[in-house]
């Protein structure tokens, strides 16, 4: 007998919008999105710094069920953020969500077969099915540097960015180099009285090539699904031909390093700057960042490098690594996101009231980033391993596609727990494939995608076409009605 489900899904970002859409798709109208923030988007309303953009096209960076007349070839905040409420009201899912409204805590009922969802403005609900749609780009990373609070400037992370603040005149501190800071800072550059750049480890910085697109390829795109198709498709060939090239001593690693060695010999003019700009480790160590104005800001003469790590702050400045002290009226905080810590703001109790964060230990994990043993009816998007392949939202509606199949199931049957023995041998798997098709576990990579362990905990190391096979392929098996309520 078939029964309607009701689902609780955490996060109004791409990855709860393509949740919502899906359902929706599906003819299922029983489920609620709650969002902590005043308005959906996700990452793109919370970062509105000067110059933020997408660095994936944005034929790409877009869901398949919606293409959008896009303004050229990579997607500013805003309108990637109009994108986001287009979709909702193209779909009309907009009474589904609760926005200003976040979810504290779900709390499985093995009697009842359903979660207690505690929202943030005191209310509780029971829903049959709870999804964690929270990403792991939404809790900033922030230093504790001695005497950081006795600065007297403002003090602000990225993703907080003060538009009320004038930063003409002003002497700018950003710590941190990756996409965030070389986006942001040429943006703020030209207005600036002097703009320091702290750089712990310089990183592979290359050009975006990004252009506006002019009025007949806009109206091309519009008028021929069948050319934006080909040329989506396109992006996509090009993007997983790129993947060989993060595996070091390859021949196309070895070829983008030759590349990046050529482009900031003819971009940036000092050559002192340039050795400091060059990474001393392989390609694919970490995240590369795609921004075509950054090295040539440091052209400027109100721009400078310095390339040490920040250990205090004092009342009217920074102190780095070598004990120097620079002024800074305005301190800007570029540090990154707490990536490997999935779902930090909230906790799930799953079966025997156990907590998600206590069975993970510091080392998230899960099937195919999607289910966790022992937390029956429980379901992530951008779970961990999840983030790879080229475009993000494509993995999402992959994902929000599983969704849809698990509310099938869960409509002939109470609850869907997950195999831990089959989880755990597809865990394996993925981490053997991230030994053998990545570099960034290798000696002296720094990056986000470790948990304190040691342990990948974020990347996909495959293609998108093999995440949807084994995603589809394996979940039959691994999600079962078996032991799935107590």
């Amino acid at each position: 007998m078939s029964r309607a489900v009701r689902v609780a899904i955490i996060g109004a970002g791409l990855g709860g919008v393509a949740a919502a859409v899906s359902l929706k798709r599906a003819a299922v109208d029983t489920f609620t999105v709650f969002e902590k923030a005043a308005g959906p988007g996700g990452v793109w309303w919370q970062n509105t710094y000067p110059g933020c953009e997408v660095d994936i096209p944005s034929l790409a960076y877009s869901y398949s069920f919606m293409p959008y007349d896009w303004s050229g070839t990579h997607a500013t905040q805003a309108e990637l953020q109009r994108y986001v409420e287009d979709v909702i009201d193209r779909f009309d899912i907009r009474a589904h969500f609760s926005f200003g409204v976040g979810v504290e805590r779900a709390v499985w009922d093995g009697a009842r077969k359903a979660y207690t969802v505690y929202t943030t403005d005191g209310a509780e609900a029971e829903f049959d099915l709870v999804v964690s749609a929270v990403g792991m780009l939404s809790h900033p990373k922030l230093p504790d540097w001695p005497g950081l609070e006795t600065f007297e400037g403002p003090v602000f992370h990225t993703s907080r960015f003060d538009h009320h603040l004038d930063l003409a005149g002003q002497r700018v501190a950003i710590v941190g180099t990756g996409s965030t800071a070389c986006q942001l800072g040429p943006a703020i550059a030209p207005q600036v009285r002097q703009l320091d750049v702290y750089q712990r480890e310089p990183g592979y910085v290359l050009p975006k090539k990004a252009r506006v697109f002019d009025d007949d390829e806009r109206r091309r795109y519009r008028d021929s699904p069948v050319r934006r198709r080909i040329d989506r498709l396109k992006l996509y060939r090009t993007g997983h031909r790129s993947h060989d090239a993060l595996r070091v001593g390859t021949e196309n690693n070895k070829k983008v390093e030759a590349y990046f060695r050529h482009y900031v010999a003819r971009t940036v003019r000092d050559p002192a700057v340039r050795d400091l700009l060059t990474p001393n480790y392989p390609y694919g160590c970490k995240r590369p960042v795609y921004a075509s104005t950054y090295f040539p800001m440091f052209n400027r003469d109100n721009v400078s490098l310095v390339p040490h790590a920040v250990v205090e702050v004092a009342p009217d400045g920074l102190i780095d690594d070598t004990g120097t002290k620079r002024p800074a009226d305005v301190l800007i905080l570029s540090t990154g996101f707490q990536a490997a810590s999935y779902l930090s703001t909230v906790r799930i109790q799953g079966r025997g009231g156990r907590d998600l964060h206590d069975v993970w230990a510091g080392e998230p994990w899960a099937f195919l980033g999607v289910t966790v043993p022992g937390f029956p009816n429980f379901f992530m998007l951008y779970g961990p391993n999840t983030n790879g392949g080229f475009s993000m939202t494509t993995q999402l509606e992959i994902q929000a596609e599983q969704l849809v199949r698990v509310v099938r199931r869960l409509r002939r049957t109470s609850a869907l727990d997950t195999r831990p023995r089959l989880a755990e041998r597809v865990d394996r798997w993925v981490q053997g494939q991230i030994a053998v098709t990545m570099s960034s576990a290798g000696a002296g990579c720094h990056n986000y995608y470790h948990a304190a362990s040691g342990k990948n905990v974020t990347q996909w190391p495959r293609s998108h076409t093999v995440y949807r096979i084994a995603l589809r392929a394996l979940s039959h098996w691994v999600l079962t009605a078996r032991a799935g309520g107590t």
